[in-house]
């Protein structure tokens, strides 16, 4: 039931990624299995990634995903029976670029590693991952 649950949430989360769907979703595939990223050249080398190095700059230049319909889907996947309460779990991690002045989308972010000076915030990019736990895990983290 799971696995069948997982496959029709995967094919629907595709339909819904606009151009580039086949190089997008590898990526996406290489980012979930990649333990730690230091560079894009890096996600190339994970085994569910199977193009050129040069297809990740495509994919994420021609890709255009709907993003509220993926919001709903995303959001269709906790059960209506769910607690009052529910429990989520967030992380923001920061990826330095302070010599990346063409890069649009640079904004000042905060860091543990910090910039000159010891403060502590660098220019570069932010990620951020916000997740729903289930209940029958999240009494695992209490």
């Amino acid at each position: 039931m799971n696995c069948q649950r997982l496959t029709q949430f995967r094919q629907s989360a595709y339909q819904l990624l606009g151009q580039a769907k086949d190089a997008t979703f590898e990526l996406m595939d290489a980012v979930l299995l990649t333990r730690s990223i230091s560079s894009f050249a890096e996600l190339t080398l994970s085994p569910v990634f199977r193009r050129r190095w040069s297809s990740i700059y495509e994919a994420l230049e021609d890709s255009r995903p709907q993003s509220e319909e993926l919001s709903r889907l995303y959001s269709a996947q906790i059960p209506q029976n769910h607690p009052k309460r529910v429990l989520l779990a967030g992380d923001h991690t920061d990826w330095p670029r302070p010599e990346a002045v063409t890069l649009k989308e640079r904004t000042y972010e905060h860091s543990t590693q910090g910039i000159s000076g010891g403060k502590p915030v660098t220019r570069g990019q932010g990620y951020s991952t916000l997740a729903w736990i289930p209940e029958a895990l999240g009494w695992l983290v209490r």
